[in-house]
């Protein structure tokens, strides 16, 4: 891939990308098999199965039962996620540091969009995205490019290499890079052996603070950050 170019938007995914929720994922999720007298998952094991919206995977999981188990995930997370929520260490500065020096910020996410919203609302962070695109919202989910287009719409642009996908999984770095955007992979892991095989990201960033640093070497003029 060539050199990235400087950005005029980020895209951010919002589980263990800005928030930390597995502890809420893997409870809502063995809430649901337990309804289903179903094997429960350990955290490490949701951390490799978790990636598509529920529309797209439940089908695959529980066959003809699929929206039944729908809701009950979805009434399991409703009753607890706001107990579990949490930023990141340094997301907040980030984002603050990233919309005072004039870039526009959005969301998308494969959580239900009503949780989203509600989430980046009880945080306070509404102020920073310019969109905040969750599943079904669009006309398909990630890694569809469908939510990107609407994410950008409020600010009239279109997917390009001037636009950063950040993202924590594959699904995110698949995302990008069929929308034509840079694929940006943020967390405390490093990409592990044969993980992003097929959709590789263009940077990796560790913590909130490496992504800083880099946009301040690519960019042109020198955001203010």
């Amino acid at each position: 891939m060539t050199q990235p170019a400087a950005p005029v938007a980020l895209l951010f995914d919002w589980d263990n990308t800005l928030v930390d929720s597995w502890d809420c994922i893997l409870e809502s999720y063995n809430r649901t098999f337990r309804h289903f007298a179903m094997a429960e998952w350990s955290l490490e094991e949701a951390k490799i199965k978790v990636a598509k919206s529920l529309r797209d995977s439940f089908p695959e999981m529980f066959g003809e039962r699929w929206t039944e188990a729908r809701d009950v995930f979805t009434q399991s997370f409703a009753l607890i996620h706001m107990d579990y929520l949490r930023p990141l260490p340094g997301v907040e500065a980030m984002l603050s540091q990233l919309v005072e020096a004039g870039l526009y910020l959005g969301v998308v996410s494969n959580k239900r969009g009503s949780f989203l919203r509600a989430e980046s609302a009880a945080l306070g962070w509404d102020k920073y995205f310019g969109a905040l695109v969750g599943a079904t919202d669009a006309s398909a989910d990630k890694p569809a490019v469908d939510p990107v287009h609407m994410a950008l719409a409020p600010q009239g642009l279109q997917p390009s290499v001037k636009v950063w996908f950040v993202g924590d999984s594959p699904i995110d770095m698949h995302c990008a890079i069929n929308a034509g955007c840079i694929p940006a992979l943020l967390r405390p892991e490093p990409p592990q052996p044969g993980e992003f095989d097929s959709h590789p990201p263009a940077y990796y960033f560790s913590d909130p603070q490496t992504l800083l640093d880099r946009l301040r070497e690519v960019s042109v003029p020198k955001p203010a950050f």
